[in-house]
Protein backbone atom coordinates (compact mmCIF):
# COMPACT_ATOMS: atom_id res chain seq x y z
CA UNK A 1 0.00 0.00 0.00
CA UNK A 2 1.37 3.34 -0.83
CA UNK A 3 2.46 5.46 2.52
CA UNK A 4 -0.08 8.43 3.47
CA UNK A 5 1.72 11.75 3.85
CA UNK A 6 -0.51 13.46 6.95
CA UNK A 7 -1.81 12.21 9.86
CA UNK A 8 -3.52 14.20 12.40
CA UNK A 9 -4.03 12.66 15.68
CA UNK A 10 -6.66 14.38 17.81
CA UNK A 11 -6.58 13.44 21.86
CA UNK A 12 -9.60 14.73 23.87
CA UNK A 13 -9.21 15.21 28.18
CA UNK A 14 -11.59 13.42 29.94
CA UNK A 15 -13.90 12.43 27.42
CA UNK A 16 -15.97 9.54 27.91
CA UNK A 17 -16.52 6.72 25.86
CA UNK A 18 -20.23 7.02 26.12
CA UNK A 19 -20.59 10.45 25.66
CA UNK A 20 -20.59 10.70 21.74
CA UNK A 21 -23.98 10.50 19.62
CA UNK A 22 -22.97 7.98 17.47
CA UNK A 23 -21.86 5.81 20.65
CA UNK A 24 -25.48 5.99 21.72
CA UNK A 25 -25.91 8.88 24.02
CA UNK A 26 -29.55 10.10 24.11
CA UNK A 27 -29.29 13.57 24.04
CA UNK A 28 -25.75 15.05 23.53
CA UNK A 29 -25.63 17.01 20.11
CA UNK A 30 -22.31 15.48 18.28
CA UNK A 31 -23.24 16.12 15.00
CA UNK A 32 -19.76 16.38 13.15
CA UNK A 33 -18.29 13.47 15.01
CA UNK A 34 -21.10 11.42 14.22
CA UNK A 35 -20.75 12.08 10.84
CA UNK A 36 -17.01 11.33 11.32
CA UNK A 37 -17.70 8.33 12.70
CA UNK A 38 -19.51 7.36 9.31
CA UNK A 39 -15.79 7.59 7.65
CA UNK A 40 -13.78 5.50 9.76
CA UNK A 41 -13.52 2.49 11.50
CA UNK A 42 -14.82 2.70 15.44
CA UNK A 43 -13.02 1.05 18.11
CA UNK A 44 -15.68 -0.43 20.39
CA UNK A 45 -14.01 -1.90 23.24
CA UNK A 46 -10.36 0.80 23.43
CA UNK A 47 -8.48 0.92 26.37
CA UNK A 48 -5.77 3.42 27.86
CA UNK A 49 -3.14 1.93 30.04
CA UNK A 50 -3.33 4.50 33.05
CA UNK A 51 -6.69 6.50 33.76
CA UNK A 52 -4.66 9.95 34.54
CA UNK A 53 -3.59 12.11 32.28
CA UNK A 54 0.13 11.71 33.16
CA UNK A 55 0.90 8.32 32.56
CA UNK A 56 -1.94 7.39 29.83
CA UNK A 57 -0.37 9.91 27.86
CA UNK A 58 3.10 8.87 27.93
CA UNK A 59 1.72 5.18 27.05
CA UNK A 60 -0.14 6.23 24.22
CA UNK A 61 3.15 8.23 23.07
CA UNK A 62 5.76 5.87 23.63
CA UNK A 63 3.58 2.76 22.70
CA UNK A 64 4.83 1.29 26.31
CA UNK A 65 3.22 0.39 29.25
CA UNK A 66 3.02 2.06 32.51
CA UNK A 67 5.69 0.00 33.91
CA UNK A 68 8.00 0.11 30.90
CA UNK A 69 8.49 4.22 30.48
CA UNK A 70 8.03 4.67 34.06
CA UNK A 71 5.98 7.63 34.50
CA UNK A 72 3.26 6.41 37.19
CA UNK A 73 1.26 9.37 38.12
CA UNK A 74 1.13 13.11 36.86
CA UNK A 75 4.13 14.81 37.07
CA UNK A 76 6.41 12.61 37.11
CA UNK A 77 9.11 13.19 34.21
CA UNK A 78 9.54 11.05 30.96
CA UNK A 79 12.65 8.83 31.32
CA UNK A 80 15.15 11.01 28.95
CA UNK A 81 16.23 7.41 27.59
CA UNK A 82 12.60 6.60 26.43
CA UNK A 83 11.87 7.12 22.51
CA UNK A 84 7.92 8.15 21.75
CA UNK A 85 6.98 8.40 18.24
CA UNK A 86 8.49 12.23 18.00
CA UNK A 87 11.67 10.27 18.34
CA UNK A 88 10.63 7.78 15.38
CA UNK A 89 9.69 10.77 13.08
CA UNK A 90 12.79 12.37 13.84
CA UNK A 91 14.85 9.37 12.43
CA UNK A 92 12.83 9.67 9.46
CA UNK A 93 12.94 13.86 9.24
CA UNK A 94 9.96 14.22 10.45
CA UNK A 95 8.57 16.55 12.93
CA UNK A 96 5.94 15.68 15.06
CA UNK A 97 4.10 19.15 15.69
CA UNK A 98 1.90 19.99 19.23
CA UNK A 99 -0.57 22.26 19.25
CA UNK A 100 -2.59 21.98 22.51
CA UNK A 101 -1.73 19.56 25.50
CA UNK A 102 1.13 16.98 26.02
CA UNK A 103 1.79 16.41 29.51
CA UNK A 104 5.35 15.88 28.98
CA UNK A 105 6.93 16.27 32.04
CA UNK A 106 10.68 16.99 31.13
CA UNK A 107 13.65 14.04 32.80
CA UNK A 108 16.15 17.84 33.41
CA UNK A 109 18.31 15.63 35.61
CA UNK A 110 18.52 12.89 32.70
CA UNK A 111 19.16 15.81 30.06
CA UNK A 112 21.54 17.83 32.35
CA UNK A 113 23.36 14.27 33.12
CA UNK A 114 24.05 14.18 29.13
CA UNK A 115 25.70 17.60 29.21
CA UNK A 116 22.72 19.00 26.56
CA UNK A 117 22.93 22.67 26.66
CA UNK A 118 19.43 24.24 27.58
CA UNK A 119 17.24 25.86 25.19
CA UNK A 120 19.34 24.65 22.03
CA UNK A 121 17.07 22.15 19.75
CA UNK A 122 18.38 18.95 21.22
CA UNK A 123 17.48 19.74 24.46
CA UNK A 124 13.88 21.03 23.63
CA UNK A 125 13.81 17.82 21.48
CA UNK A 126 13.97 15.71 24.81
CA UNK A 127 12.29 18.36 27.06
CA UNK A 128 9.41 18.17 24.87
CA UNK A 129 9.25 14.08 24.75
CA UNK A 130 9.85 14.62 20.87
CA UNK A 131 7.18 17.16 20.09
CA UNK A 132 8.13 20.36 18.31
CA UNK A 133 5.64 22.66 20.68
CA UNK A 134 4.18 24.85 18.09
CA UNK A 135 1.59 25.60 21.26
CA UNK A 136 1.42 24.24 24.40
CA UNK A 137 -1.58 24.66 26.54
CA UNK A 138 -2.09 22.14 29.08
CA UNK A 139 -5.44 23.45 30.69
CA UNK A 140 -4.54 23.08 34.33
CA UNK A 141 -3.45 26.63 35.12
CA UNK A 142 -2.33 29.67 33.04
CA UNK A 143 -0.73 29.26 30.23
CA UNK A 144 3.10 29.91 30.71
CA UNK A 145 5.28 31.47 27.74
CA UNK A 146 5.02 27.86 25.82
CA UNK A 147 1.80 29.40 24.39
CA UNK A 148 0.65 32.10 22.60
CA UNK A 149 -2.88 32.07 24.21
CA UNK A 150 -2.41 34.96 27.43
CA UNK A 151 -1.33 37.30 24.49
CA UNK A 152 -4.14 36.19 22.53
CA UNK A 153 -6.61 36.85 24.85
CA UNK A 154 -4.98 40.52 25.99
CA UNK A 155 -5.33 41.67 22.51
CA UNK A 156 -8.95 40.14 22.56
CA UNK A 157 -9.65 43.07 25.09
CA UNK A 158 -9.20 40.22 28.32
CA UNK A 159 -6.95 42.58 29.89
CA UNK A 160 -5.23 41.09 32.86
CA UNK A 161 -1.68 39.52 34.34
CA UNK A 162 -3.43 36.45 34.33
CA UNK A 163 -6.10 36.22 31.53
CA UNK A 164 -6.80 32.50 32.16
CA UNK A 165 -7.48 32.70 35.51
CA UNK A 166 -9.34 36.37 35.78
CA UNK A 167 -12.23 35.12 32.50
CA UNK A 168 -11.46 31.75 31.01
CA UNK A 169 -12.39 29.84 34.15
CA UNK A 170 -14.10 32.72 36.01
CA UNK A 171 -17.91 33.72 35.81
CA UNK A 172 -20.37 36.41 37.40
CA UNK A 173 -22.26 35.51 40.33
CA UNK A 174 -26.32 36.83 40.05
CA UNK A 175 -24.85 39.34 42.34
CA UNK A 176 -22.18 40.62 40.01
CA UNK A 177 -19.73 39.51 41.79
CA UNK A 178 -16.65 37.32 39.87
CA UNK A 179 -16.42 33.69 41.15
CA UNK A 180 -14.10 31.04 40.28
CA UNK A 181 -14.89 28.44 37.89
CA UNK A 182 -12.84 26.08 39.90
CA UNK A 183 -15.25 25.37 42.64
CA UNK A 184 -18.28 23.17 41.15
CA UNK A 185 -20.90 25.56 42.63
CA UNK A 186 -20.06 27.76 40.24
CA UNK A 187 -19.75 25.83 36.63
CA UNK A 188 -23.49 26.57 35.67
CA UNK A 189 -22.21 30.51 34.83
CA UNK A 190 -20.92 31.02 31.62
CA UNK A 191 -17.13 31.78 31.30
CA UNK A 192 -15.91 35.34 30.98
CA UNK A 193 -14.33 34.64 27.36
CA UNK A 194 -16.75 34.83 24.49
CA UNK A 195 -16.79 30.26 22.91
CA UNK A 196 -14.51 31.75 20.03
CA UNK A 197 -11.97 33.30 22.74
CA UNK A 198 -12.20 29.78 25.07
CA UNK A 199 -9.01 27.54 24.85
CA UNK A 200 -11.20 24.86 22.48
CA UNK A 201 -11.82 27.62 19.94
CA UNK A 202 -7.88 28.84 21.06
CA UNK A 203 -6.73 25.56 19.88
CA UNK A 204 -8.81 25.14 16.53
CA UNK A 205 -7.29 28.29 15.38
CA UNK A 206 -4.14 27.48 15.88
CA UNK A 207 -4.75 24.40 14.10
CA UNK A 208 -6.78 25.65 11.30
CA UNK A 209 -3.67 28.03 10.52
CA UNK A 210 -1.27 25.19 10.62
CA UNK A 211 -3.20 23.14 7.95
CA UNK A 212 -3.73 26.04 5.87
CA UNK A 213 0.14 26.61 5.34
CA UNK A 214 0.86 23.18 5.19
CA UNK A 215 -1.45 22.31 2.30
CA UNK A 216 0.63 20.34 -0.07
CA UNK A 217 3.50 19.47 2.27
CA UNK A 218 3.86 16.14 4.83
CA UNK A 219 3.29 16.82 8.68
CA UNK A 220 1.88 15.25 11.48
CA UNK A 221 -0.04 17.43 14.22
CA UNK A 222 -1.28 15.91 17.39
CA UNK A 223 -3.93 18.54 18.00
CA UNK A 224 -4.53 17.96 21.66
CA UNK A 225 -7.70 19.44 23.34
CA UNK A 226 -7.77 20.11 27.16
CA UNK A 227 -11.68 19.81 27.38
CA UNK A 228 -13.79 18.76 28.53
CA UNK A 229 -11.38 18.17 31.45
CA UNK A 230 -12.05 20.34 34.67
CA UNK A 231 -12.23 23.39 34.94
CA UNK A 232 -15.75 21.96 33.66
CA UNK A 233 -17.02 26.07 33.42
CA UNK A 234 -17.88 26.61 29.85
CA UNK A 235 -18.61 29.95 27.69
CA UNK A 236 -21.79 30.66 26.49
CA UNK A 237 -24.12 29.29 24.76
CA UNK A 238 -22.61 25.90 25.96
CA UNK A 239 -23.18 26.80 29.94
CA UNK A 240 -26.71 25.97 29.17
CA UNK A 241 -27.17 23.72 26.13
CA UNK A 242 -28.17 20.90 28.89
CA UNK A 243 -30.08 20.64 31.93
CA UNK A 244 -30.45 17.67 34.76
CA UNK A 245 -33.24 16.13 32.65
CA UNK A 246 -30.67 15.48 29.93
CA UNK A 247 -28.25 13.72 31.54
CA UNK A 248 -27.37 9.83 31.81
CA UNK A 249 -28.73 8.18 34.84
CA UNK A 250 -25.88 8.03 37.40
CA UNK A 251 -24.56 4.48 37.47
CA UNK A 252 -24.13 3.38 41.53
CA UNK A 253 -25.96 1.24 43.65
CA UNK A 254 -25.52 1.07 47.25
CA UNK A 255 -24.59 -2.46 47.70
CA UNK A 256 -21.65 -1.34 46.11
CA UNK A 257 -21.02 0.45 49.44
CA UNK A 258 -21.20 -2.75 51.95
CA UNK A 259 -17.78 -3.90 52.94
CA UNK A 260 -16.04 -2.08 50.06
CA UNK A 261 -12.47 -2.34 48.88
CA UNK A 262 -10.22 -1.03 50.80
CA UNK A 263 -8.72 1.64 48.09
CA UNK A 264 -12.29 1.79 47.04
CA UNK A 265 -13.54 3.16 50.54
CA UNK A 266 -10.34 5.31 50.59
CA UNK A 267 -11.32 7.32 47.20
CA UNK A 268 -15.22 7.51 48.56
CA UNK A 269 -13.59 9.38 51.30
CA UNK A 270 -11.97 12.40 49.17
CA UNK A 271 -13.27 15.08 48.72
CA UNK A 272 -13.92 15.23 45.24
CA UNK A 273 -15.99 11.88 45.52
CA UNK A 274 -18.02 13.35 48.83
CA UNK A 275 -19.05 15.92 46.42
CA UNK A 276 -19.86 13.80 43.81
CA UNK A 277 -21.57 11.61 45.77
CA UNK A 278 -24.60 14.28 45.91
CA UNK A 279 -27.01 14.02 42.96
CA UNK A 280 -26.95 18.55 43.63
CA UNK A 281 -23.40 18.01 41.80
CA UNK A 282 -23.98 15.43 39.11
CA UNK A 283 -27.07 17.78 38.49
CA UNK A 284 -25.29 20.52 38.46
CA UNK A 285 -22.17 19.27 36.59
CA UNK A 286 -22.82 16.79 34.01
CA UNK A 287 -25.04 19.36 31.81
CA UNK A 288 -21.64 21.93 31.58
CA UNK A 289 -19.46 18.78 30.66
CA UNK A 290 -21.91 17.38 27.92
CA UNK A 291 -21.79 21.59 26.96
CA UNK A 292 -17.90 21.28 26.87
CA UNK A 293 -17.92 17.82 24.78
CA UNK A 294 -20.48 19.70 22.15
CA UNK A 295 -18.03 22.64 21.84
CA UNK A 296 -15.83 20.01 20.82
CA UNK A 297 -17.55 18.45 18.44
CA UNK A 298 -18.12 22.33 16.97
CA UNK A 299 -14.67 22.92 16.55
CA UNK A 300 -13.47 19.61 15.49
CA UNK A 301 -15.89 20.64 12.54
CA UNK A 302 -14.12 23.07 11.53
CA UNK A 303 -10.97 21.39 11.29
CA UNK A 304 -12.56 18.35 9.39
CA UNK A 305 -13.83 21.23 6.86
CA UNK A 306 -10.39 22.41 5.95
CA UNK A 307 -9.34 19.31 5.11
CA UNK A 308 -11.96 18.65 3.60
CA UNK A 309 -12.12 21.57 1.29
CA UNK A 310 -8.43 21.65 0.64
CA UNK A 311 -7.74 18.35 -0.39
CA UNK A 312 -5.74 17.02 2.37
CA UNK A 313 -8.21 14.41 3.48
CA UNK A 314 -7.37 12.24 1.23
CA UNK A 315 -3.82 11.87 2.16
CA UNK A 316 -4.41 12.03 5.69
CA UNK A 317 -4.77 9.18 8.38
CA UNK A 318 -6.98 10.43 11.37
CA UNK A 319 -7.28 9.01 14.76
CA UNK A 320 -9.62 10.81 17.09
CA UNK A 321 -9.42 9.50 20.84
CA UNK A 322 -9.39 10.27 24.67
CA UNK A 323 -6.45 10.28 27.56
CA UNK A 324 -9.20 8.77 29.74
CA UNK A 325 -12.83 9.38 30.65
CA UNK A 326 -14.33 10.99 33.97
CA UNK A 327 -16.52 9.38 36.48
CA UNK A 328 -18.75 12.41 37.46
CA UNK A 329 -20.54 10.54 40.14
CA UNK A 330 -20.62 7.15 39.24
CA UNK A 331 -19.83 4.70 41.86
CA UNK A 332 -20.09 7.38 44.20
CA UNK A 333 -16.74 8.81 43.11
CA UNK A 334 -15.46 12.18 41.53
CA UNK A 335 -12.70 12.65 39.06
CA UNK A 336 -11.30 9.28 37.65
CA UNK A 337 -7.96 6.97 38.54
CA UNK A 338 -9.72 3.89 39.46
CA UNK A 339 -10.31 1.34 36.37
CA UNK A 340 -14.29 1.36 36.02
CA UNK A 341 -14.65 1.78 32.39
CA UNK A 342 -15.88 4.93 32.83
CA UNK A 343 -12.33 5.50 33.34
CA UNK A 344 -10.07 3.56 31.39
CA UNK A 345 -12.52 2.86 28.49
CA UNK A 346 -12.48 5.40 25.89
CA UNK A 347 -13.56 6.46 22.39
CA UNK A 348 -11.06 5.64 19.49
CA UNK A 349 -11.79 6.13 15.76
CA UNK A 350 -9.46 5.54 13.10
CA UNK A 351 -10.07 7.21 9.46
CA UNK A 352 -7.67 6.11 6.41
CA UNK A 353 -8.71 7.46 3.29
CA UNK A 354 -7.40 4.54 1.44
CA UNK A 355 -9.82 2.31 -0.87
CA UNK A 356 -8.68 -0.45 0.93
CA UNK A 357 -10.24 0.56 4.61
CA UNK A 358 -13.30 1.63 2.41
CA UNK A 359 -15.26 -1.86 3.39
CA UNK A 360 -14.60 -0.78 6.84
CA UNK A 361 -16.21 2.98 6.80
CA UNK A 362 -18.88 3.21 9.76
CA UNK A 363 -18.78 -0.47 10.82
CA UNK A 364 -16.98 -1.27 14.68
CA UNK A 365 -14.40 -3.22 15.87
CA UNK A 366 -15.60 -5.07 19.27
CA UNK A 367 -12.19 -6.56 19.60
CA UNK A 368 -9.48 -4.98 22.05
CA UNK A 369 -7.05 -2.80 21.96
CA UNK A 370 -5.05 -0.49 23.96
CA UNK A 371 -3.97 3.56 23.50
CA UNK A 372 -0.10 2.00 22.91
CA UNK A 373 -1.58 0.59 19.23
CA UNK A 374 -1.32 4.09 18.35
CA UNK A 375 1.81 4.92 17.48
CA UNK A 376 2.49 1.75 15.68
CA UNK A 377 -0.38 2.23 13.65
CA UNK A 378 0.87 6.09 12.56
CA UNK A 379 4.27 4.69 11.86
CA UNK A 380 2.37 1.77 9.58
CA UNK A 381 0.32 4.62 8.07
CA UNK A 382 2.98 6.62 6.87
CA UNK A 383 5.58 3.54 5.61
CA UNK A 384 8.11 3.18 8.72
CA UNK A 385 9.06 -0.14 10.21
CA UNK A 386 8.04 -1.22 14.05
CA UNK A 387 9.31 -4.42 14.29
CA UNK A 388 12.96 -2.34 15.07
CA UNK A 389 11.63 -0.41 17.44
CA UNK A 390 10.67 -1.11 21.34
CA UNK A 391 6.70 -0.52 21.00
CA UNK A 392 4.48 -3.18 23.25
CA UNK A 393 1.52 -2.10 21.07
CA UNK A 394 0.07 -3.01 17.36
CA UNK A 395 -1.08 -1.49 14.38
CA UNK A 396 -4.55 -1.26 14.03
CA UNK A 397 -4.67 -0.77 10.46
CA UNK A 398 -5.31 -4.86 9.38
CA UNK A 399 -8.45 -4.21 11.70
CA UNK A 400 -9.32 -1.25 8.59
CA UNK A 401 -7.35 -2.93 5.21
CA UNK A 402 -8.49 -6.33 5.65
CA UNK A 403 -5.19 -7.62 3.99
CA UNK A 404 -3.54 -8.92 6.20
CA UNK A 405 -4.65 -10.87 9.73
CA UNK A 406 -4.99 -8.56 12.59
CA UNK A 407 -3.31 -9.02 16.09
CA UNK A 408 -6.01 -9.94 18.76
CA UNK A 409 -5.56 -9.54 22.04
CA UNK A 410 -7.43 -11.89 24.92
CA UNK A 411 -6.94 -8.84 27.44
CA UNK A 412 -6.25 -5.29 27.88
CA UNK A 413 -3.80 -4.09 30.48
CA UNK A 414 -4.06 -1.29 32.61
CA UNK A 415 -2.19 0.49 36.33
CA UNK A 416 -2.62 2.92 39.38
CA UNK A 417 -0.05 4.44 41.49
CA UNK A 418 -1.93 6.36 43.87
CA UNK A 419 0.71 7.33 46.27
CA UNK A 420 0.30 11.17 45.28
CA UNK A 421 -3.20 10.71 46.23
CA UNK A 422 -4.35 11.27 50.22
CA UNK A 423 -6.36 7.57 49.48
CA UNK A 424 -2.32 6.79 50.41
CA UNK A 425 -2.33 8.39 53.49
CA UNK A 426 -5.92 6.99 54.82
CA UNK A 427 -4.65 3.53 53.76
CA UNK A 428 -1.43 4.18 56.06
CA UNK A 429 0.74 3.06 52.98
CA UNK A 430 4.34 4.15 51.66
CA UNK A 431 5.31 5.66 48.33
CA UNK A 432 6.01 2.42 46.84
CA UNK A 433 2.95 0.22 48.36
CA UNK A 434 0.22 1.55 46.15
CA UNK A 435 0.24 0.25 42.68
CA UNK A 436 -2.88 -1.79 41.05
CA UNK A 437 -2.84 -3.86 38.32
CA UNK A 438 -5.92 -4.33 35.88
CA UNK A 439 -6.61 -7.28 33.51
CA UNK A 440 -9.67 -7.02 31.66
CA UNK A 441 -11.03 -9.38 28.56
CA UNK A 442 -14.48 -9.26 27.00
CA UNK A 443 -16.10 -11.08 29.96
CA UNK A 444 -14.16 -10.34 33.24
CA UNK A 445 -12.05 -7.76 34.84
CA UNK A 446 -9.60 -8.66 37.67
CA UNK A 447 -7.62 -6.13 40.17
CA UNK A 448 -4.45 -6.71 41.81
CA UNK A 449 -3.66 -4.51 44.60
CA UNK A 450 -0.63 -4.32 46.27
CA UNK A 451 -0.82 -5.19 49.82
CA UNK A 452 -4.81 -5.63 49.68
CA UNK A 453 -7.04 -8.43 48.44
CA UNK A 454 -8.03 -8.31 44.24
CA UNK A 455 -11.16 -6.81 43.08
CA UNK A 456 -13.02 -9.14 40.27
CA UNK A 457 -16.11 -7.87 38.04
CA UNK A 458 -18.43 -10.08 35.83
CA UNK A 459 -18.69 -7.87 32.91
CA UNK A 460 -21.56 -10.49 31.52
CA UNK A 461 -23.78 -10.77 34.39
CA UNK A 462 -22.61 -7.64 35.94
CA UNK A 463 -21.57 -4.92 33.65
CA UNK A 464 -21.81 -2.00 35.50
CA UNK A 465 -19.67 -3.24 37.92
CA UNK A 466 -21.68 -3.02 41.30
CA UNK A 467 -20.94 -6.28 42.75
CA UNK A 468 -17.26 -6.47 43.55
CA UNK A 469 -16.82 -10.70 43.41
CA UNK A 470 -13.12 -10.10 45.08
CA UNK A 471 -13.51 -12.35 48.41
CA UNK A 472 -16.49 -14.09 47.09
CA UNK A 473 -14.96 -18.42 47.64
CA UNK A 474 -17.65 -19.47 44.16
CA UNK A 475 -15.02 -17.52 42.36
CA UNK A 476 -12.05 -18.37 43.93
CA UNK A 477 -10.73 -20.31 40.87
CA UNK A 478 -11.48 -17.53 38.04
CA UNK A 479 -9.48 -15.05 40.32
CA UNK A 480 -6.47 -17.59 40.15
CA UNK A 481 -6.54 -18.20 36.30
CA UNK A 482 -6.75 -14.36 36.42
CA UNK A 483 -3.94 -13.99 38.40
CA UNK A 484 -1.53 -16.19 36.75
CA UNK A 485 -2.70 -14.35 32.96
CA UNK A 486 -1.45 -11.01 34.57
CA UNK A 487 1.74 -12.98 36.46
CA UNK A 488 2.38 -14.27 32.81
CA UNK A 489 1.94 -11.00 31.54
CA UNK A 490 4.47 -8.79 33.92
CA UNK A 491 7.17 -11.11 33.50
CA UNK A 492 6.88 -10.92 29.44
CA UNK A 493 7.32 -7.68 29.91
CA UNK A 494 10.59 -5.92 29.80
CA UNK A 495 11.65 -2.38 30.36
CA UNK A 496 14.03 -2.75 27.31
CA UNK A 497 14.77 0.27 25.28
CA UNK A 498 17.72 0.45 23.34
CA UNK A 499 17.09 -2.34 21.46
CA UNK A 500 13.91 -4.03 19.93
CA UNK A 501 12.99 -7.82 20.42
CA UNK A 502 13.89 -8.21 17.08
CA UNK A 503 17.53 -6.71 17.02
CA UNK A 504 17.37 -9.37 20.02
CA UNK A 505 16.10 -12.19 18.22
CA UNK A 506 18.74 -11.51 15.25
CA UNK A 507 22.04 -11.32 17.65
CA UNK A 508 20.95 -14.65 19.52
CA UNK A 509 23.40 -17.18 19.92
CA UNK A 510 26.23 -14.89 17.83
CA UNK A 511 28.52 -15.00 19.89
CA UNK A 512 31.27 -16.79 17.07
CA UNK A 513 30.36 -14.78 14.58
CA UNK A 514 32.47 -11.70 16.59
CA UNK A 515 35.53 -14.42 17.39
CA UNK A 516 33.89 -15.01 20.67
CA UNK A 517 34.37 -18.56 21.72
CA UNK A 518 33.77 -19.97 25.42
CA UNK A 519 33.53 -23.42 26.36
CA UNK A 520 34.58 -24.95 22.69
CA UNK A 521 37.11 -27.80 22.53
Amino acid sequence: MTPLRNVLFVMCDQLRFDHLGFAGHATIKTPNLDRFSKQCTRFTNAFVQAGVCGPSRMSTYTGRYVSSHGVTWNRVPLPVGQLTLGDYLLAQSRSLDLIGKSHVIPDLVGINRLGVLPQTKLWKHLASGGFNELDRIDGHGAPGPESGYANWLRNAGYQSEDPWNDYVVSGHSPNGDKVSGWFLRNVHLPSLVSAEHSETAYVTEKALDYLKDRVGKKWVLHLSYVKPHWPYIAPAPYHNQYTANDIQPVSRNHKELINPHPVYAAYLNQEESLTFSKQETVDQVRPVYMGLIEQLDSEFGRVLKQLEESGELSNTLIIFTSDHGDLGGDHFLGEKDLFYDQVVKVPLMVFDPRPHANSMRGRAVDELVESIDIVPTILDALGMPTSDKPLQGFSLLPFLNRVEAPIKRDFVISQIDYSFRKARLTLNRQANECSGWMLRNQNWKYIEWQGFRPQLFNLTEDPEEFSDLGEDPGYAQIRSSLKSELMTWMKGINSRVTLSDQEVANRTDKAKDHGIYYGTW
